[in-house]
């Protein structure tokens, strides 16, 4: 019981002198690429940059304690930066104290929601995300946040938190571009570009091994960082106006417990669970595609106390909230980390640097942490997942279009909200209206076709009426309809058996349908049948009166009903 929601001690028992080392390598790889994005994504969303910095200590070590996922790396992400910015932009101006504040109470919220979800065991509810609304979110939000980054780049003041508005924004303060600043931008922009795309090849080229040029060419950011800070250090491009990080504070992260604002904590309860949903889908995707990899298996409801618990140390160490980031995590499994203890050793490795090294940050110019913003978040842009949508789903690439349209219009808040909408939308209009299919014997065969389909035996007193969905609220009248309907156009029909192979579920509504349809078709002197109902589905209706109501039988088969009903009736 200890181990359910405890992982760790699943693992470290077994830990030994090889998986140590592995780990230890992988910790200091993330270290060393991951500072870049902390900080780069506690800008994103209106924090100081140190922020970013101490939401990867304190939260990494809870996940490994309590995540079952043997690489995902924990720390701030870009949707989960732009999402708390535009939570709290409406709560307080940005860089005041009583902003860092609401970043802690966001924090504190969406960790507590997390974690009583998981112990709750509601993993499903990421269900209700359908993929291609999943897609059309993140394919917007990559570009929502690529276009606000746009002001860093090019040195001129921008806000807003909708495509429209910052859009409307940088066009009007455009006159105002700052060539240094845009020179340090579009360079970092270009270099990282260029890593990106050709880094591997021409590393490849001159005889390195595969590992090591793919390590070199993903350390692009890093590289980069360290260019433009020496450069802004040596030129002093502070003093001609190019915008940079500036002093970060050193030490450990201080402790830090939010107070309680009830009117605050109100306005931000329906952004912390927003970002708890979003986080969590990005979080668990990562980790159960990875898990794959290497056989290994991923807990849904565990890994909701794993965020849970991670996001709780956040609030508590003067961080953001955070969730298991693609990049980052990318980076772990590829640099060899066998178990959680990698994430230990980054949460020291960054420890450490927070500790002694953030000096080192001072002269950071800001447009590089556009640029690697920029570079890494253009890769949710699924275009071939948007063409595959369009040319197989019309309906799914309508729900993906409006959610992409909704992110990029009216925030991601309404992206999401109008996504999950869209998705039981989608899922109630699909199911409502349930495929069904009359079907006769193959020639010769205990098998059973739709005659549309197929070439069959049929018989003009028997109709066969397959049901490819579970029967519920939403569907009870189109199944009447459609029996009705069938009835009506075959005057000499004598029995309908409803082939139930595919229902899982008849529910209370849907069990008086199939009372109503019952009584009708006995006063129209039509029988009706059921065959094949699957064991769950006959003990529910043993519990009602329908099967001693029923005017015909229950058939272990539709080849059973049909041997015994195709006779014609004497």
């Amino acid at each position: 019981m200890l181990k359910r929601y405890l992982p760790i001690l699943a693992w470290l028992p077994h830990y030994n002198r090889r998986l140590c080392g592995a780990d230890l390598l992988a910790g200091l790889i993330v270290t060393i690429m991951v500072i870049p994005q902390s900080l780069a994504y506690a800008l994103l969303a209106g924090l100081p940059a140190v922020v970013g910095l101490y939401a990867s200590i304190l939260p990494l070590a809870a996940y490994a304690l309590l995540g079952t996922s043997r690489t995902l790396a924990v720390g701030p992400v870009a949707i989960i930066a732009l999402m708390t910015g535009a939570a709290l932009s409406g709560v307080a101006p940005p860089g005041s104290p009583a902003y860092l504040e609401a970043a802690l109470v966001l924090s504190l919220l969406s960790g507590a929601m997390l974690a009583v979800m998981g112990v709750l065991r509601m993993g499903f509810f990421a269900n209700f995300l359908s993929h291609p609304v999943i897609g059309g979110f993140l394919s917007a939000s990559g570009l929502l946040i690529a276009i606000s980054q746009l002001s860093h780049l090019l040195g001129v003041d921008a806000s807003g938190y909708t495509a429209f508005a910052l859009l409307t924004s940088l066009s009007r303060h455009l006159p105002t571009l700052h060539w240094p600043t845009l020179a340090v931008g579009a360079g970092s922009l270009m270099f990282l570009v260029a890593v990106r795309r050709w880094g591997q090849p021409a590393l490849r080229a001159i005889g390195l091994p595969r590992g090591l040029a793919a390590l070199i060419a993903r350390a692009g950011p890093v590289f980069a960082v360290i260019a433009t800070t020496a450069l802004s250090a040596w030129l002093d491009l502070a003093e001609h106006g190019v915008a940079v990080v500036g002093t970060i504070p050193g030490g450990l992260p201080p402790l830090t417990l939010p107070g309680f604002d009830g009117p605050l904590w109100r306005q931000l309860l329906v952004p912390a669970l927003l970002i708890s949903v979003v986080g969590f889908v990005e979080s668990i995707s990562m980790a159960q595609m990875l898990a794959a990899k290497r056989r290994e298996r991923i807990s849904p409801n565990q890994e909701l106390i794993g965020l849970g618990g991670a996001n709780l140390l956040a609030a508590v160490s003067g961080g953001m909230p955070v969730t298991g980031g693609l990049s980052r995590t990318v980076i772990n499994f590829e640099s060899g980390a066998r178990t959680p203890m990698a994430g230990l050793f980054a949460a020291l490795g960054i420890g450490l640097v927070t500790l002694a090294l953030t000096p080192l940050l001072a002269h950071l110019p800001v447009a590089t942490l556009a640029a690697t913003i920029t570079v890494a978040i253009l890769t949710l842009v699924d275009v071939p997942l948007i063409r595959r949508t369009w040319r197989y789903s019309r309906s799914d690439f309508s729900a993906m279009a409006l959610t992409m349209a909704l992110t990029l219009g009216e925030g991601v808040e309404a992206g999401i909200i109008g996504g999950v909408l869209l998705s039981i939308m989608l899922f109630l209009y699909r199911t409502s209206r349930p495929h069904s299919a009359v079907v006769g014997r193959i020639p010769g065969t205990e098998h059973f076709r739709s005659v549309t389909r197929h070439d069959t035996e049929t018989v003009s007193h028997l109709a066969l009426l397959r049901i490819d969905e579970s029967l519920y609220f939403a569907n009870a009248r189109y199944l009447e309809d459609t029996l009705y309907a069938l009835v009506a156009s075959r005057p000499e029909l004598e029995h309908v058996v409803l082939i139930c192979s595919a229902v899982n579920l008849i529910d209370a509504s849907a069990l008086e349908s199939l009372d109503a349809i019952n009584a009708r078709l006995k006063d129209s002197r039509v029988t009706l049948h059921l065959a094949e109902v699957k064991g769950p589905v006959m003990d529910q209706l043993k519990k009602s009166s329908f099967l001693d109501d029923l005017a015909g039988r229950v058939f272990l088969s539709t080849y059973s009903a049909w041997s015994e009903l195709s006779r014609p009736s004497s």
